[in-house]
């Protein structure tokens, strides 16, 4: 059997993305075993997740969304824009903003002409709904220390639907984001203690008060070109900090996506989303 898919990539955050509204797979068939093989870049087509488009009882669309560890996790920012501009695209619907079903609750992407700009919600500062595994008095939790490989980091803690490590380098000290080892603290933070579900990790240079740039280590999928949630987070965490404005541009490896923490506690994503090229795989 064979099943029909779609490359999409958002600031070179790549997915592949499977309609299972036209392409049922098998009962029984084994989603996270499957991620893992066809997300893999040398026995796979290769890509950051997998992402599956279903029907939905309480919204127009379902998104499902995997890493490529198989695991399954609540909400990808820019996954979500793949997913909406591939709806737009193949005109399975006409609405200018849509109703995205996800794990982290309903999701409304908005067609901006070549953008896409997506209300994430409200950010969460619980622990417990992060979630983190110790028990804090107060929050938002800002400034955390945390020991990794005998440094200590000060973490900010949020959710955008998924959990967030935000980590602001000094700069000042002479510590170059650009030359950063993400690959070895980010995975440290990631499977730490503290966090029980893992967690996705933003390393941040504040640029100005209306920029700022990150490197995104994602939980389940390694260091990514863009994260449209760890920009988001990262935005927030500067914004609870005083360090930026509450719009601002957020500067990733792949391209630039645009934030703002409005008045109604929502924050807004925008950025590109585009079609690479289609295909089949044998499952």
């Amino acid at each position: 059997m064979e099943a029909p898919f779609v490359k999409m990539q958002g600031l070179g955050n790549d997915f592949i993305l499977i309609n299972c509204k036209s392409f049922l797979p098998p009962e029984g068939f084994d989603i996270p075993a499957f991620a893992k093989k066809v997300c893999h870049r040398r026995f796979g087509v290769g890509a950051d997740q997998l992402l599956l488009l279903y029907p939905s009882s309480k919204a127009d669309f379902k998104m499902r969304v995997f890493n490529a560890d198989g695991g399954e996790v609540e909400m990808c920012g820019n996954g979500i824009r793949c997913l909406a501009r591939y709806i737009w695209d193949r005109k399975f619907s006409k609405k200018e903003t849509l109703a995205i079903e996800t794990l982290a609750g309903i999701i409304r992407p908005e067609d901006r002409g070549e953008l896409v700009k997506v209300d994430m919600g409200e950010p969460i500062f619980d622990p417990e709904k992060i979630p983190m595994s110790i028990k804090f008095t107060s929050f938002p939790v800002v400034d955390y220390p945390v020991q990794i490989k005998g440094r200590e980091f000060r973490i900010t803690c949020i959710s955008m639907g998924n959990p967030h490590a935000v980590i602001f380098l000094s700069i000042k000290d002479g510590e170059e984001l650009s030359n950063f080892s993400v690959p070895a603290y980010g995975p440290e933070i990631e499977r730490h203690p503290l966090f029980p579900k893992k967690t996705n990790v933003e390393f941040v240079d504040i640029e100005s008060e209306t920029e700022l740039s990150i490197r995104v280590w994602e939980r389940g999928a390694g260091e990514t070109m863009a994260c449209g949630t760890g920009a988001s987070a990262a935005g927030v965490a500067s914004m609870l900090k005083g360090l930026t404005r509450r719009a601002i541009t957020v500067h990733l490896r792949g391209g630039d996506l645009f934030i703002e923490w409005a008045e109604n506690n929502h924050v807004y994503m925008t950025g590109p989303a585009s079609e690479v090229f289609e295909g089949r795989i044998r499952i």
